[in-house]
């Protein structure tokens, strides 16, 4: 970080570049053609929209060197499938240089991890100008693209009697409650597990470096990088769900695949297996998932838009099914139907809410193992009239099973 970086946020041009860089990730959706429907489309650019805000939060607002803070990801944000039953707490470092102390209190919660991650960025990205390269530069600076280098569960932690813990991270940390950090460490995050949010007493984390450095004003130079680093996050996103769906979803429509490379090459941690697909049906079918969970943690069901985002019926418990919302059949199996209105057959209704297509997911945590998954495609109507018996004839398409490496 040096002269060049303060000087082109003082002449503007580093404001420039940001907005110049909004435009090209904007763009991104005319490689998907006449495909998106308006509703699509509409949800493009709010997406496009959330991006800058969570690029802000975390970008600006909070990557201060003197000041760590863990903040929560920014309402309605719900990138790469966020599950509804997480909360995702974020520390960004501009380098992993420092040692950090985490003081915490597990409350009820059953279940959470720790973990930090690197992206690559060079060292003088606030000096550069990067709308010009677009996506050609993403190889060399993409804070989207992130490597998981370390991580711990709340099972590895140790806790006193009143749930308190202390956890220290550092290039060499202790042998208990310790996490390692490495010279290109980029940020951490603390994903917490909720099975029921009304019946849990909320975690607390508070992070401080252990050097206690005094706060300090903001330079113009950090505010170039900022700049750089929210935009790369919006062109990032907005190339990674371009990716995902020509280069991998779309090809094999209405199965999940529990690729463990795909999975990791987002930030994934290894506590948990993680599948996704492309689900696609006209507004008049339904699609009938079944599968049977093998013991774990938690699970979910995710039904996403083909941004991987949410639906917006997640606020009100819809969209998705899990572990512990879900209606089981006999046999311990899972009986989901994804499809704009009730059938009424009991088991789970997953609405889809006027898609037609878009991303979903099956994601274990703490599991011995991925299931299998059957799907079948049936006209709605007919599924309404005779309930299961609808089924009959119609070939299911199978997925699941082992993850792939």
């Amino acid at each position: 970080m040096g002269d060049r970086a303060r000087d082109r946020l003082v002449s503007g041009e580093a404001w420039d570049d940001f907005c110049e860089t909004l435009k090209v990730a904007g763009r991104v959706i005319d490689a998907f053609g006449d495909e998106p429907s308006d509703l699509e489309r509409a949800e493009w650019y709010r997406f496009l929209s959330r991006l800058t805000r969570n690029g802000f939060e975390r970008m600006v607002e909070n990557c201060e060197p003197e000041r760590p803070r863990l903040r929560d990801a920014p309402w309605r944000q719900s990138i790469n499938v966020q599950s509804p039953d997480q909360d995702h707490l974020m520390c960004e470092f501009v380098d992993g240089r420092h040692e950090y102390r985490i003081r915490g209190n597990r409350g009820t919660l059953p279940y959470f991890v720790i973990a930090t991650w690197s992206a690559p960025q060079p060292g003088d990205l606030g000096a550069r100008d990067w709308a010009p390269v677009g996506v050609d530069g993403l190889p060399e600076f993409d804070p989207t693209n992130l490597t998981t280098t370390s991580f711990l569960s709340s099972r590895d932690l140790e806790f006193d009697a009143d749930g308190n813990f202390e956890l220290i991270l550092s290039q060499n940390p202790p042998e208990k409650n310790g996490l390692a950090l490495q010279s290109e460490t980029t940020g951490l995050l603390i994903r917490t597990v909720y099975n029921d949010r009304s019946t849990v007493i909320a975690p607390t984390f508070e992070i401080e470096r252990l050097d206690q450095p005094t706060p300090r004003p903001i330079r113009a130079a950090e505010m170039s990088e900022g700049l750089a680093k929210t935009a790369q996050i919006v062109l990032g996103y907005a190339e990674l769900v371009r990716a995902w769906w020509f280069e991998n979803l779309s090809q094999r429509p209405n199965t999940i695949d529990f690729s463990e490379a795909t999975y990791l090459s987002n930030g994934g941690v290894l506590d948990r297996l993680h599948g996704f697909g492309c689900w696609q049906k006209p507004s008049d079918t339904a699609l009938v998932v079944r599968f049977t969970p093998a013991e774990c943690e938690h699970w979910i069901l995710q039904v996403c838009n083909r941004w991987q985002e949410n639906l917006d019926v997640y606020e009100d418990g819809q969209g998705y099914v899990t572990k512990f919302t879900a209606n089981f059949e006999e046999d311990g199996s899972i009986l989901a139907v994804m499809a704009d209105r009730d059938p009424g057959l009991g088991g789970n209704w997953i609405d889809t809410f006027e898609h037609e297509a878009g991303v979903f997911s099956l994601r274990l945590i703490q599991t011995e193992g991925a299931p299998s998954i059957s799907i079948q495609e049936v006209a709605l109507a007919e599924l309404e009239a005779r309930g299961l018996a609808a089924l009959e004839g119609v070939t299911p398409i199978l997925s699941g099973g082992p993850s792939e490496t």
